[in-house]
Formats: C-alpha cells, sequence, structure tokens
C-alpha cells in the first residue's frame, strides 16, 4: 500500500514516451541557462567594463549562493504543497534575474548587479537536482533507470551546448541579448513545468522546521548506501574539476593550443554517448551503489593512460573513453539517490548531493591551479587517483556485503534514524528494485 504522503500519479505506457519528453523540454531549457550563463556573464562584463575580474565575480555571485541555498531550497520542495507552482516560479526567477543582469550589467552600480545574480543563484539547486527529483513523480519504476539516464543526457547536451550558444549569440548580436536569451531560455522552461502532472500534496504540505534542513544531511552520513554514492561521486568529482588544468598544460606540452578545449570537448563527446548507450541498455540497475564504484575506477584508467600517451590523438581518445564512463555514472548516481532518498527528503538529497559535487569539484580545480607546476603528467595522474580513491570510499562506505543492503529491518538503526528524523518510518516504495512485481503494483 501506497501512503498517503506519496502523490505519484499513474502513468500509462501509451503516454509515459510522451511525459518524458515533455520532462526533458523543460529540463534542457533550464541547463541551457544555467551552463551558457557562466560564459555570458564573463563577456558581458568584459565588453561593458573591461574588467574579467567583474565578469569573474558575476559568475560567483551566480553560483556560489546555490552551494549555500541548497538545504532550504531542497527542503522548501520537499514541504511545498503546489509543486508546479514552487518550481515554475523558481525557474521563472532565476531567468528574470540573468535578464535582470543584462539589463544594469556596468550601467548599474556593482553592489545592486551582484545582489541580482545572487538572488537568481538562490534558485540554481532547483534546475539542477530539484528538476531531477521530479522524475521519480512522473516515471513508473519500471521506466525510471531509463529517465535518469536521459536526464544525464540532458546534462550533457546542455553542457556542451550552453556556452557555445552564449559565445555564438555574444558573437553575432551583443552579449546582453546573450544573457537575456539565456534568460528567457529558464522562462519558458518554468511555464512548461505548469504542464507537467504533479499532483499538489494531500493535507496542504508540511510546515518547514529547523531540524528539517539538517535532514538531508544527516541520510548522507548514516544510510550506507546514500552515504556512499554520495562521498564517492564527491571525491571523483575532485579529480574531475581538476581536468581543465590538466588540458591547459597538455596542450602546452604537445604544443597544440586547440587542445586546451578540445579534450574537454571529447569528454564530453564521450560523456554523451556514454549516457545515450546507458539510456538504451541500462545495466547495474538493481544496485547503482555497486554501478557508481566499479565505474568510478573504470574512468580512472583511461585518465591515468594520459599520463604515457605520446600525441595529441590518443589522448584525445583517453579522455572520450573516460568521458564514456562518467556519462553511465551519472545516470547511476541519480537512480541511486532517488531509490535511497525517503520520499520526505527526497528534493534535499538531490540538491545537497549536486551541490557537494560542485563544492569537491571547484576544490579541485582550485587545486589543480595551485600545484600546476606539478606538470600535467603527475596532474593527470593525481585525478586518475582521485577516481581510484573514491572507488574504495564507495565500497568502505557500503559498510558490509552489498546484499545486505537490499532490506531495512523494522527495528533497525537505519529505519530507527529515519523516524527520528523525518517523523515517520522509511518508505519501501523508495528501496524497491527498479523492476519487480512490487514496483509495477505501486506504479501501475
Amino acid at each position: 500500500m501506497r501512503t498517503q504522503t506519496s502523490a505519484r500519479p499513474v502513468v500509462r505506457s501509451g503516454g509515459e514516451r510522451w511525459l518524458l519528453v515533455r520532462y526533458l523540454q523543460v529540463a534542457l531549457l533550464a541547463r541551457l541557462a544555467c551552463e551558457g550563463a557562466r560564459v555570458a556573464l564573463v563577456v558581458l562584463a568584459v565588453d561593458r567594463t573591461g574588467s574579467a575580474g567583474f565578469g569573474g565575480a558575476l559568475v560567483a555571485a551566480l553560483l556560489v549562493p546555490g552551494v549555500v541555498a541548497a538545504p532550504l531550497a531542497g527542503a522548501l520542495a520537499d514541504r511545498v504543497r503546489r509543486r508546479r507552482l514552487f518550481h515554475a516560479g523558481c525557474l521563472v526567477l532565476h531567468g528574470a534575474g540573468l535578464v535582470a543582469v543584462a539589463g544594469t550589467a556596468g550601467r548599474a552600480p556593482t553592489g545592486p548587479v551582484l545582489a541580482v545574480a545572487g538572488a537568481a543563484g538562490c534558485c540554481t539547486p532547483l534546475l539542477t537536482g530539484g528538476l531531477t527529483s521530479l522524475l521519480g513523480d512522473l516515471v513508473p519504476s519500471t521506466a525510471r533507470g531509463r529517465a535518469f539516464s536521459l536526464d544525464a543526457v540532458s546534462y550533457n547536451l546542455a553542457g556542451i551546448a550552453g556556452p557555445a550558444l552564449a559565445s555564438a549569440l555574444a558573437a553575432t548580436t551583443d552579449a546582453g541579448l546573450a544573457l537575456a536569451a539565456l534568460g528567457a531560455a529558464a522562462v519558458l522552461g518554468g511555464v512548461l513545468v505548469l504542464a507537467l502532472p504533479l499532483r499538489p500534496r494531500p493535507g496542504g504540505g508540511r510546515a518547514l522546521r529547523v531540524a528539517d534542513l539538517g535532514a538531508a544531511a544527516a541520510l548522507l552520513l548514516r544510510d550506507r548506501p546514500l552515504r556512499s554514492l554520495t562521498w564517492a561521486s564527491a571525491v571523483g568529482q575532485f579529480g574531475i574539476g581538476a581536468l581543465p588544468v590538466v588540458c591547459v598544460l597538455l596542450a602546452g606540452r604537445y604544443a597544440t593550443p586547440w587542445a586546451a578545449g578540445g579534450l574537454m570537448t571529447a569528454m564530453a563527446l564521450g560523456s554523451l554517448a556514454g549516457s545515450l548507450v546507458y539510456a538504451w541498455r541500462p545495466w547495474g540497475v538493481r544496485r547503482p551503489e555497486c554501478t557508481v564504484a566499479v565505474l568510478l575506477l573504470a574512468t580512472g584508467v583511461p585518465l591515468a593512460a594520459v599520463a604515457a600517451v605520446p600525441g595529441v590523438a590518443l589522448a584525445l581518445g583517453c579522455f572520450a573513453l573516460a568521458g564514456c564512463c562518467t556519462g553511465p555514472l551519472f545516470a547511476a548516481l541519480l537512480a541511486g539517490r532517488d531509490r535511497y532518498a525517503p520520499e520526505a527528503a527526497r528534493t534535499q538529497v538531490f540538491t545537497l548531493g549536486a551541490s557537494l559535487k560542485s563544492t569537491f569539484a571547484a576544490g579541485g580545480a582550485a587545486l589543480a591551479g595551485a600545484c600546476q607546476t606539478a606538470g600535467p603528467v603527475r596532474l593527470a595522474l593525481a585525478a586518475a587517483g582521485c577516481q581510484a580513491l573514491a572507488a574504495a570510499l564507495g565500497a568502505v562506505l557500503l559498510g558490509g556485503p552489498v546484499s545486505r543492503l537490499r532490506t531495512v529491518l523494522p527495528g533497525g538503526p537505519t529505519s530507527r534514524f529515519r523516524t527520528a528524523v523525518l517523523g515517520r518510518p522509511a518508505s519501501r516504495s523508495r528501496t524497491a528494485p527498479f523492476s519487480g512485481p512490487a514496483s509495477r503494483s505501486r506504479d501501475g
């Protein structure tokens, strides 16, 4: 029996694909705006003020508040009654903030412009992990593995097309118009959210308590599958964050300037290909925590090989192979969050997990920049070592045989913890396999 707190619609197979397409339209528009704005803000600042430092401050104002606001944004999303209005409002506010910055940057005092960018940045967690968390309410459990793979594709496409679109619009029109167009894309995504069949939560939702803000953080420390997925992927992202610095140094080593961006593009294209293949034929969906650990280890192998290859062509292949592993890894991570996060803290788990990954990636980039004198070979090996360390950490944090993770005993410590923090027992629907008799009976 499904608990009353779950408001999941019954989606028949005939409308399943169309519903997923509608969701992906929203996700792609929102994430194009999110990825492209980072480039457009810098170009806009340089065009109007001649200061790349101001551009960096704008990007920081957009990104940093999102990391800080992730627990609050997720907690609110888990408790509001009318989720369509909440998510739509956040996307519209983010887009309107970008449009406002496009019109005022370089023309108004710096403080208010940065404040507007910061307000828009507070909505960023709902454009990334917040949107992904909705898939559990939109797609039946039997199709959820493929849905998360396609959602990972939307991240990859936005990561490739967003900066390219911003650069192209800025070059052909104006940097302000480019940023405004990206903001309009986020607003359109917010409007399209209203067409998603997200039923209002019964009972008017729950009031937000101070203790709720730490619910997801406590789960990420105490729940074995969740802590394995979260911290292993975060440590792996520390190495991935260093790769842009590695690519710049490799371009100098090979005397090939285009390799600075070309190597990262090869990795992004490999990630896109891997996500598409995984969407077509998912594997390891019953134990995503194991899939993440295996793919982290697999990602490190081609990155380690970069240190030994003699030319840029082989380096491109290594980066593409690493990307082929990171695409399915991300899809498995999203599926794992959906499976193990309880209903009352699901969005918060997604937003907090995404902010942790971003923080670790930024830390990896900063440390690599500070240690660039070590050279590209050592840094590439260090990035590969982070993947191996992350895989080992994931195995250690599971804390026992994986077969024991499939059952949560009614009186066990995990069940008691969830009851104490979230105010109700763990939902059986969160730990059920993606495909199985129980899942099919619950999702129609």
